[in-house]
């Protein structure tokens, strides 16, 4: 009896960590910035075509079509969720230290950053409502943004 109930919680568990996130919280001190700008971009890039191929998907009724419609649309919200996850749970929870408003140099540096980490959040949540490539454009402009003042903090690129 032990046996039969331990594969079906053993199933869920997998599927439960299989959608885990790729980062902890620990900190383990284990970063990989690059890569993080990598699929952000990676990001942007598919739900920049994932909006092209619905526009150029839309009006038709034949049900291929709306298959591809409804496969590119589901697409588009998947690539924004995973682009929010990456600036929520890895810059903003885990690189972006605050700063004390005392340090005035710092704590400006600090709003700046989550600035512009709050207007990607948003401008990927408007990819979510929307079909229109203005939002992806400003998404790219805000990292490369981001990606220049998280790296000036540095000294170097990662």
């Amino acid at each position: 009896m032990k046996k039969i109930l331990f594969v079906p919680f053993m199933f869920l568990f997998i599927l439960t960590v299989r959608d885990a996130s790729a980062h902890c919280e620990i900190p383990c001190g284990i970063y990989d910035d690059r890569t993080r700008f990598n699929l952000l971009m990676e990001h942007i890039d598919t739900m920049e075509k994932s909006i092209k191929k619905i526009r150029e998907l839309s009006g038709k009724t034949d049900p291929h079509s709306q298959n591809q419609l409804v496969r590119w649309i589901t697409n588009k919200e998947k690539h924004a969720r995973k682009f929010q996850h990456i600036v929520w749970e890895y810059f903003m929870t885990q690189r972006v230290k605050p700063a004390r408003s005392s340090d005035s140099d710092r704590y400006s540096t600090y709003l700046k950053k989550i600035e512009l980490l709050h207007k990607m959040l948003f401008y990927a949540m408007k990819v979510k409502q929307n079909v229109d490539t203005k939002y992806t454009s400003e998404l790219r402009k805000l990292v490369k943004q981001f990606e220049d003042l998280y790296y000036a903090g540095h000294g170097h690129k990662h």
